[in-house]
């Protein structure tokens, strides 16, 4: 694979991701609505997601397509938490 190619599936997927991520606004306007749900998936994918953000920003050469696809995650998971458990 080129290195071309390698960058236009890290955005792909890192897109992807995001969407991924984003689909938990429903879960938090559920939340926010009094139809409680789960905590537990969304944390667990917060604290995936800050290390793999720590992981994409941290290391040598830095991998900002792997940071940007997971931060959503830290925010929207936190988010899910919260309401949920509030």
């Amino acid at each position: 694979m080129t290195e071309k190619n390698e960058k236009i599936l890290g955005w792909i997927a890192t897109t992807l991701s995001v969407l991924m991520y984003v689909a938990y606004i429903p879960q938090i306007a559920n939340n926010l609505n009094g139809n409680k749900g789960d905590f537990i998936q969304p944390l667990v994918a917060a604290i995936n997601c800050t290390l793999w953000v720590s992981y994409g920003l941290l290391k040598k050469n830095r991998d900002i397509p792997l940071a940007a696809a997971n931060a959503p995650g830290i925010v929207f998971g936190i988010m899910a938490v919260l309401t949920a458990l509030l």
